[in-house]
């Protein structure tokens, strides 16, 4: 036998050693695969109005509500309305759907002759969450006439990520009426509610359809 067969056979015995040794201590030997943990299982909990795509998105917990307190003193101040006529409007919605999850506060301006459009912007607030420019457009058709321009605070329901925010809002039949002099009417797309508030001049519920749809970006076109 020559000298080199001697030492590949040499090497080959102690790999083989090793390898049991290793085998009986229970770690792993030489070409054998450790024993990792097992990965967790995908995400299983229900994120409301998540998009289904993304139903294993193991995001953060459902959005933190907030109170009523929060949002009449937000209300007031905002629109610079009395905390009575604040709290009149916030208790009917509270009724009607409970603790919103986000609220957005902005401008808008708005005008029709029987055909009209609505164009807005602003921030929206989540708690846990850096405060986000949105902007909103859309069309309305009906029994309606002139123009203005005012602030408006929306209350979202069921919004859990901000993502969700951008799509089209139809606006619920009958939903509209007056609050201590504050107007309030809903928006609905599946599960997510939006209730925008407006007072003063700004107050218009004319007798008419359409939707509003949310954006990053400002748009001309409210179609």
């Amino acid at each position: 036998m020559d000298r080199r067969t001697l030492i590949v056979s040499g090497l080959a015995t102690l790999s083989a050693a090793g390898a049991a040794k290793a085998q009986e201590q229970g770690q792993p030997g030489p070409y054998q695969t450790p024993n990792y943990p097992a990965a967790p299982p995908p995400y299983q909990g229900q994120n409301p109005g998540y998009p289904a795509a993304n139903a294993n998105y193991p995001g953060p917990a459902s959005a933190e509500p907030f109170t009523r307190e929060e949002m009449v003193n937000n209300v007031s101040d905002f629109l610079g309305v009395t905390a009575e006529a604040a709290g009149g409007a916030i208790e009917r919605v509270f009724k009607d759907n409970g603790r919103p999850t986000a609220y957005i506060a902005g401008q808008e301006a708005s005008g029709a002759i029987s055909i009209g459009a609505r164009y807005g912007h602003g921030l929206l607030y989540m708690k846990n969450r850096q405060p986000m420019e949105v902007f909103w457009q859309g069309p309305s058709v009906g029994w309606d006439l002139g123009g203005n321009a005012s602030r408006v605070f929306t209350l979202c329901y069921n919004l859990q990520y901000p993502e969700i925010l951008f799509q089209r809002f139809p606006g619920v039949e009958g939903s509209a009426y007056l609050v201590g002099g504050v107007g309030v009417n809903y928006l609905k797309s599946d599960e997510v509610i939006l209730a925008p508030i407006r007072a003063g001049v700004g107050l218009r519920l004319g007798a008419n359809i359409g939707y509003l749809g949310f954006s990053r970006k400002r748009r001309s076109w409210p179609f």
